[in-house]
């Protein structure tokens, strides 16, 4: 699959995470991408998005645990799908429980 397609794949499984979250009450926000992130970083190459998680009254909910429920399903999406709070990523970053991205040439 090349970038484009992995491009289209992430918008796909994002629209469904949204919807998934915002049915369950929460209040998702997209991450600021002028952020900046790691060298080599999927976030670069439009692969990664980090989303913000709100409850229903508006309080950011800042820790991975938060995002569990919905890391398990965005990783069952696809099996190229990768979320952040489960596990090691190449660059030694783990509990990044609001990162989503789609897996490239072993970078997550």
């Amino acid at each position: 699959m090349g970038i484009k397609e992995k491009r289209m794949l992430l918008t796909q499984c994002v629209a469904l995470l949204i919807n998934r979250m915002t049915e369950s009450g929460f209040k998702p926000c997209l991450g600021r991408d002028g952020l900046k992130h790691m060298k080599n970083s999927l976030h670069y190459d439009g692969l990664a998005v980090d989303i913000d998680l709100y409850d229903k009254d508006g309080n950011y909910l800042p820790d991975t645990e938060a995002h569990r429920d919905f890391g398990m399903y965005w990783e069952g999406l696809h099996e190229l799908c990768f979320w952040g709070g489960n596990g090691l990523k190449e660059d030694g970053l783990k509990h990044d429980g609001n990162h989503y991205s789609i897996t490239d040439g072993g970078r997550k």
